[in-house]
């Protein structure tokens, strides 16, 4: 029997879901559906949840073998797919953390953008969104999360010169809070998520609602469109 491409464990109050395809992490349709399935597991009333990637790979993207492999209605399916993940993970009611196993490009790194708090590792690692200079358009509903991490010194740099940060300079544009030594990122995230999972309920939620509604509804109207 295959081995799952994402798994959900528990620490105390903190929910932590791996994704590993042993592979490039990408957001095929297979690994949102996963990743959904293991999301309605995680407590919506209490405690915090961490996403971490395998190591030296947080998330490649979308998944290259559908966007080029000539099949329109695929290739809409797994991008909705992902685009409605990252939306339920960006409104998630309680507080979400990332644990940045490696390289974060294209939908990986808009999945940081999504999380409450991003801790990155030390190492030779790369993140950024690459769509323009592959000659693709940055998708609305992600252009929409973007807007509320990306700083404007740093929006040109970003989405539309698809510039590709080294890791340890990926706080400043948006991407990261961050950066720990690579033997220290599960523990430090696990830790971080810990103090966060003390923040109340409803009222963590509540406050993210209200901070998010205008956003939400520009996301929601982008995803119906296509």
């Amino acid at each position: 029997m295959p081995e799952p491409i994402a798994t959900l464990e528990k620490q105390g109050d903190v929910s932590i879901i791996t994704m590993d395809d042993g592979k490039a992490n990408v957001f095929s349709y297979a690994m949102s559906s996963r990743l959904n399935e293991l999301l309605d597991e995680v407590p919506t009333d209490g405690g915090s949840l961490v996403i971490a990637g395998k190591a030296g790979v947080m998330s490649g993207g979308f998944d290259l073998n559908v966007i080029n492999g000539g099949d329109a209605a695929e290739g809409l399916k797994m991008r909705t797919a992902g685009f409605k993940l990252l939306r339920r993970i960006f409104s998630f009611p309680r507080p979400v953390l990332i644990a940045c196993t490696g390289h974060s490009i294209a939908l990986g790194a808009f999945l940081l953008l999504c999380a409450d708090y991003r801790i990155g590792l030390n190492g030779d690692y790369r993140i950024g969104a690459n769509e323009v200079m592959n000659n693709m358009t940055v998708p609305l509903p992600i252009l929409e999360i973007a807007k509320t991490r990306i700083p404007k010194a740093h929006w040109y740099r970003a989405m539309l010169s698809s510039e590709i940060y080294p890791i340890d300079e990926a706080i400043e544009p948006g991407y990261l809070d961050e950066i720990v030594a690579a033997d220290r990122l599960i523990e430090a995230t696990v830790e971080r998520a810990q103090t966060m999972a003390a923040l109340g309920h409803p009222y963590y939620q509540t406050t993210k609602e209200l901070d998010q509604k205008d956003v939400l509804e520009r996301i929601d109207a982008a995803i119906s469109a296509m």
